[in-house]
């Protein structure tokens, strides 16, 4: 796994005739430390059409400085990436090819901006001698490698870097950027050294190109946006504009995820699979929008990834449910190696499914979905309702999948407890998230009774899926009694934990009737049909 850190960093515009101000006068700095001049020659990489770029993502290869090596960074907010570090190497290191993997594919990285820079180093230090922040004037030498014709452009510029010390405080780089503003110094326009390389080497043909799409999406916005003297009407979203919109918004979170589940963050899995069914549920619900010969292929692959993802989430929900139950009994109830078992189950359980969910990213069935909504999105096989207005359109879809919930919900009311009644709940919990899905992505274009349609939806669904959860667990409470009884250790907290469980389920049971009730108030349906 390859190192990583978070980095907090702010750049300001210089010249070569510019000074630091005295940063010693900064709030909490006590002495300030000259590190001298470090020559850094660093070489990044991108596809030919500069996907990475694109995504404000940077990788690079560079030598010189304490942190010589390869390193790639994501952006998290304005001014905060978490970097990777990988030892220098002649060939990219294979974590970083399949961190990329969502992004790049099949296409090739080459060397696209050579930049050498001479940094010359300021530690700002507290009383205790702590470093606060790293203050430097890089004086930098851009060479574009790919792209630029048969003469390599070239670019320099002085620019001042603030970066946070590790764990620090970011209102410290307030007070640094306080100092610099009162000496003239002004942030800078660039969010990174390769944006700048890129945006000054570009070729010509390239900038051409670049202000001709910029200038047919001004037109585009002012057609959108504005009266067209012709017509003398504003040119309203349509249905077909917000569904769209909303499956984009998805697509890209898929992509957006597929490093953070590799690198195992948090909430990571369960994010991508939200985004993952969203997206299904999406291309189901607004069949009158979306032609089903071209969606119903690229829904079933979304259905098998987040089968794939589910494995992997499914697990961390009842990892954490059974040690929150077991947390909550008194000592002398806990009898038996009962934690101990706990660990190893969770232990051999997740880590097969992690393996497996890499693999899924990794092969060729998970990009060849990816290129699919591509696909989809850049010619969108839309049906004549996507061209009328979204109101009446997106009510309709999604009143619809309420009106399968009804059918679902009511079905399980009706049944006594036990198994059958159990498969029911299950499958009006999966209706209940579909029609809080449909609501969602209706909401930018129905406003608040989408957004109270979504609250009363999401209710229902969290009631069932506590049930349903209480289910699950009460198979595996059974698996690991069973486990232990054989293994000659007692079995009596697993039989309470159980009984736990079941008791929960009964609970939800008798609370479903009132929840629904709540939910599918007339009021709120007219007010969702308009």
């Amino acid at each position: 796994m390859a190192d990583s850190k978070r980095e907090i960093e702010r750049k300001y515009e210089a010249t070569a005739e510019t000074r630091l101000p005295d940063l010693s006068r900064v709030a909490g700095v006590f002495a300030v430390a000259h590190e001298g001049v470090t020559e850094l020659d660093a070489v990044y990489y991108d596809t030919e059409d500069l996907r990475l770029a694109a995504d404000s993502l940077t990788l690079r290869r560079r030598t010189g400085g304490s942190d010589a090596g390869w390193h790639l960074k994501f952006p998290v907010a304005s001014g905060i990436r978490d970097e990777l570090r990988e030892p220098l190497s002649d060939t990219l290191p294979r974590s970083f090819a399949g961190l990329l993997r969502s992004r790049v594919r099949d296409r090739a990285l080459v060397p696209v901006v050579r930049l050498v820079s001479a940094r010359d180093v300021h530690h700002l230090l507290d009383a205790e001698g702590a470093l606060l922040a790293e203050v430097s004037v890089d004086r930098v030498r851009a060479e574009r490698l790919t792209g630029g014709g048969a003469t390599a452009a070239r670019t320099a510029w002085t620019e001042i870097e603030a970066e946070l010390a590790d764990d620090g405080d970011p209102a410290f780089l307030d007070a640094v950027e306080r100092r610099l503003r009162k000496a003239g110094i002004r942030p800078s326009a660039s969010p990174s050294k390769l944006s700048r390389a890129l945006a000054e080497t570009a070729p010509k043909q390239q900038k051409k190109q670049q202000q001709k799409k910029q200038q047919k999406e001004q037109q585009k916005e002012q057609q959108q946006g504005k009266k067209s003297p012709a017509e003398g009407t504003r040119r309203k979203p349509t249905a077909g504009d917000h569904v769209l919109a909303y499956i984009r918004h998805q697509a890209e979170a898929i992509v957006a995820l597929d490093p953070a589940v590799r690198r195992d963050l948090p909430d990571s899995v369960h994010q991508m699979r939200v985004a993952t069914r969203r997206l299904r549920s999406a291309l189901r619900t607004y069949r009158k929008i979306l032609d089903r010969d071209a969606t119903d292929p690229v829904g079933a692959e979304l259905k098998w990834l987040a089968a794939e993802l589910g494995v992997g989430r499914d697990l961390e929900v009842l990892d954490a449910r059974l040690r929150a139950r077991l947390a909550e009994l008194p000592r002398t109830l806990v009898l038996g190696p009962v934690r101990g078992r706990l660990r190893i189950w969770s232990a051999a359980t997740r880590g097969g499914s992690r393996r497996r969910t890499v693999a899924v990213l990794d092969g060729k069935r998970y990009l060849a979905l990816l290129e699919s909504l591509d696909a989809l999105l850049a010619a969108p096989p839309l049906l004549p309702a996507a061209a009328r207005a979204p109101g009446r359109e997106l009510s309709r879809a999604v009143l619809k999948e309420y009106g399968r919930l009804a059918d679902r919900t009511g079905h399980a009311l009706e049944l006594p407890p036990g198994h059958d009644r159990d498969l029911a709940v299950h499958e009006a919990r999966k209706a209940a998230k579909r029609v809080r899905y449909a609501a969602e992505a209706a909401r930018p274009a129905l406003g608040r009774p989408a957004k109270r349609f979504a609250t009363r939806m999401k209710a229902v669904q969290s009631l069932l899926g506590d049930h349903q959860d209480s289910v699950v667990a009460r198979e595996t409470l059974r698996t690991l009694a069973v486990q232990a009884h054989a293994a000659g250790e007692p079995a009596f907290t697993w039989g309470l934990l159980y009984g736990r469980e079941e008791a929960i389920a009964a609970a939800r049971e008798r609370e479903l009737p009132e929840v629904w009730r709540r939910a599918s108030r007339p009021r709120l349906r007219a007010a969702l049909e308009g």
